[in-house]
């Protein structure tokens, strides 16, 4: 397949200076309705990566999000968010972003072009063939991560990848490419809109189902989550109290206090 840099075709809207604020709001969201259609064509190509990641993590493998600006935030994001919501340690699921941890409130000018650094990062957290990386770049082209997973390959090291460019060089890198084909944003090239929204839907699949297939999550409950403020306590308070047919609040917030999570405070009581 030929590579079509789509991203950075031009709108389909002219002159949005002019426009009202009705009209501008109207136009983003008319455009970000057909997101989830694009990711609904991506999903073979999701099932095949979540597989991949699920049979490395439940070998004890980690997943690495690797990625440069918009991209980057996103994959830490998600990465950031599976510790609270699915119980598990700190360092199982990874986002990297080009620049380090400064460029994820203030873009550090040109991190993404160097080739080099993506692998870089990667070896400081030891990162080996029971692992699985995945690159993340709207355009597909990013430098940073390209060069990451290339090294990746010729490790042994899984790789995926998700953008937004039929074709693009980052998915010839990965094992298990996704191409979410977006169209032209609604700013011209402003990838943080469209495929920022494609790249957020992909990334909530794939931890969500793999943690799912690492048994996570019981029935549609978070029963693994961190009990680490009082919303999240009064919800698990509301879990066990259905799963265990109790009737008093006060009993069930001290079985699961005492336990530490849901799937452990119903474990205990059984």
């Amino acid at each position: 397949m030929s590579f079509e840099r789509v991203t950075e075709q031009t709108s389909h809207y002219r002159h949005l200076e002019k426009m009202s604020v009705q009209e501008i709001l109207s136009n983003i969201n008319q455009e970000d309705t057909t997101v989830p259609q694009a990711v609904a064509r991506a999903l073979p190509q999701i099932e095949k990566l979540v597989a991949a990641i699920a049979d490395k993590m439940l070998a004890g493998g980690r997943l690495f999000y690797l990625g440069a600006g918009t991209s980057g935030r996103l994959g830490i994001v998600d990465a950031s968010e599976c510790p609270p919501t699915f119980g598990v340690p700190h360092g199982l699921v990874i986002g990297l972003i080009a620049g380090g941890d400064a460029a994820i409130r203030k873009a550090v000018e040109f991190a993404e072009d160097d080739r080099e650094q993506g692998w870089k990062d990667l070896q400081e957290f030891n990162v080996t063939e029971k692992d699985v990386v995945v690159g993340i770049a709207a355009s597909g082209t990013t430098p940073y991560v390209i060069g990451a997973l290339n090294k990746c390959r010729r490790e042994g090291i899984v790789t995926g990848s998700i953008c937004c460019n039929p074709g693009a060089p980052l998915s010839a890198e990965a094992d298990f490419p996704i191409e979410v084909v977006v169209g032209p944003e609604f700013i011209t090239g402003s990838t943080r809109m469209k495929s920022g929204t494609a790249q957020k839907l992909v990334l909530n699949m794939i931890s969500t189902a793999v943690m799912i297939q690492l048994g996570r999550v019981e029935d549609n409950k978070m029963v693994n989550m961190q009990l680490s403020n009082d919303k999240l306590v009064d919800r698990g308070v509301k879990m066990l109290m259905e799963k265990l047919s109790l009737t008093d609040y006060e009993k069930a917030k001290e079985l699961l206090l005492k336990a530490g999570s849901v799937r452990k405070a119903i474990e205990d009581y059984v």
